[in-house]
């Protein structure tokens, strides 16, 4: 019980940190806005090379991403987009659900006119690239997920046991979210952002047969101590071709499979060095050579 309660603690901890990130959103910023499905959306521009569509995870920003963009904007034209609600992009009377999301980033490549493009999401960002590749798979070249999960029943037993308790109450309860509430322009507007922010954790998911029927190339990032447990990243991986023998005079599965040892869910995005070395070959499609191979 101890080490459930120290875990649930972790976890809020997580939860603060991250939301931290939206004061960030106050600085100022050299990106532009575009109008699309009813909003105002956010987005920086940044790099030069083929077209790279970046996405941030929940509460997070283009700012809290860290030192990824700017790495990936060496070799790309890197798009960093803001979702509805969150730093620069301001909430609209609308849910907050992956497929609006991926409709949002669809409707973003339209305005700007990108017809195709690469898409790296990490955690609720690489979860909106599925549904994006789902829904618009003529849009999306080669898709990069770290830290998803393809079904609700994917995730770690401990954080399936946190969700039920996750409320608004609960985070107007502690001093940072009182704070920042107290802060927010429009403090009716945050607490139905949280609202919004809360269902999505309970939204099922189930897209297995989707995931299955996807014919791009997928790269999925994990670490070995993610909010999704091993076997649902490995059952992913399977789903998208994987999980065979190599050294057996086949090609192997465009798909990949990288997984980061000794790494939890928010550090994921911090190995930047090592999330350079899982991409970029992924993206040129270079894959090692074997032993007996020229």
């Amino acid at each position: 019980m101890l080490t459930k309660k120290i875990s649930i603690s972790k976890l809020v901890a997580f939860l603060i940190l991250a939301i931290a990130s939206s004061l960030f959103s106050q600085q100022e910023s050299n990106g532009k806005y575009v109008d699309i499905n009813g909003m105002n959306m956010y987005y920086e521009v940044s790099g030069e090379g083929d077209p790279l569509i970046v996405l941030h995870g929940a509460h997070m920003n283009i700012m809290t991403m860290g030192k990824i963009i700017p790495m990936l904007a060496e070799t790309h034209e890197v798009y960093a987009l803001e979702f509805q609600g969150h730093g620069h992009t301001a909430d609209i009377d609308r849910p907050i659900t992956y497929q609006n999301l991926a409709d949002d980033v669809a409707a973003f490549m339209d305005a700007v006119g990108l017809e195709k493009a690469d898409v790296f999401g990490y955690s609720m960002g690489g979860e909106v690239g599925l549904q994006l590749a789902i829904r618009y798979p003529e849009k999306v070249n080669r898709l990069i997920a770290a830290s998803v999960a393809y079904d609700l029943e994917g995730w770690q037993p401990v954080y399936s046991e946190f969700i039920p308790q996750m409320s608004v109450e609960m985070f107007l309860a502690m001093p940072f979210f009182a704070e920042t509430h107290k802060q927010f322009a429009n403090p009716d507007g945050y607490v139905a952002f949280l609202k919004k922010m809360i269902a999505l954790e309970h939204e099922p998911m189930a897209w297995e047969e989707d995931v299955k029927a996807l014919k791009i190339p997928v790269l999925i990032i994990a670490g070995d101590a993610d909010v999704a447990t091993l076997e649902h990243i490995i059952d992913m991986f399977r789903l998208l071709g994987g999980g065979v023998m190599g050294d057996m005079g086949n090609p192997l599965p465009e798909s990949r499979l990288a997984i980061m040892p000794a790494t939890s869910h928010t550090a994921v995005i911090n190995q930047v060095d090592l999330l350079i070395a899982f991409i970029e070959p992924f993206l040129k499609g270079e894959t090692p050579k074997g032993f007996f191979e020229n």
